[in-house]
């Protein structure tokens, strides 16, 4: 006797992977992975007020200075990139991340930088 599952959608349906649930994996990955150590993204520096000028810095800039982003994508219709970079070893984990939004001359409209380097806790707190 078979029983007929009810599906969502079809059989090889994959839906989008929310920020929550990838940090919530890269969470789990490095207590998984304990003294291994883990390193996600790529280590890039961390933004002064002199690099990121809005309506001045365009994007020419920013890869000179962080190199390649991580992500990209929109935010309320307006472009955007991200670079990444987090650290687990031994328990400590070292995290930033660095969203620049862009008008449509190509230029920063807005940017977040968020980080627990212990340089940028003191630089910036």
């Amino acid at each position: 006797m078979s029983r007929e599952i009810d599906r969502v959608g079809p059989p090889c349906y994959n839906p989008p992977v929310s920020a929550g649930r990838f940090l919530g994996a890269l969470l789990i990955a490095a207590l998984l992975a304990g003294c291994g150590g883990l390193t996600f993204g790529r280590e890039f520096p961390s933004p002064t007020k002199e690099m990121l000028v809005t309506g001045k810095t365009g994007k020419s800039e920013l890869l000179r200075f962080f190199g390649e982003p991580h992500q990209v994508g929109l935010d309320t219709g307006d472009p955007t990139w991200a670079w990444t970079y987090a650290s687990v070893a031994s328990g400590h984990e070292l995290t930033k991340q660095l969203t620049v939004r862009f008008d449509e001359r190509g230029l920063v409209k807005s940017y977040s930088f968020t980080s627990n380097f212990p340089e940028d806790m003191r630089r910036l707190k």
